[in-house]
């Protein structure tokens, strides 16, 4: 099991730069897990495509849909003091707070593309790589 954030899921249902490396690591570790933001983050990404012209409605939908399919079974809620805990000795927003607290939590790497978050959390975060 790994720790991913929504830039990492986001590149893995829509192509992109990063997206090959985000299915190399799909296929090293399939076990993907997340805080339940991930949700309202992807979908602000799927909105931004959609309203760019560069995905249609049901493009938008059918990679929400395949994003749930991988993630339903590993959504975290991770507690505000946590959060708070984690933003105060990093200085990450609460956003990225909440993906450093769950993978501390769980004991497992933090992947994302995030740099503040990788030189923060240098001892968890790690950087997707084909």
């Amino acid at each position: 099991m790994i720790v991913v954030d929504a830039n990492v899921i986001s590149y893995l249902i829509l192509k992109g730069d990063h997206s090959e490396d985000c299915g190399k690591l799909f296929v090293e570790d399939s076990e993907w897990a997340a805080p339940r933001l991930w949700r309202d983050e992807v979908a602000n990404v799927l909105a931004t495509y959609e309203r760019q012209g560069c995905i249609s409605r049901e493009e938008a939908l059918l990679a929400f849909s395949d994003a749930e399919a991988i993630m339903s079974e590993n959504e975290y809620d991770v507690s505000i003091e946590k959060i708070l805990s984690v933003a105060g000795r990093t200085g990450c927003s609460g956003y990225d707070s909440q993906y450093i607290s769950l993978a501390e939590e769980l004991g497992v790497s933090l992947y994302t593309y995030d740099k503040k978050v990788l030189r923060m959390a240098a001892s968890i975060a790690k950087r997707p790589m084909a």
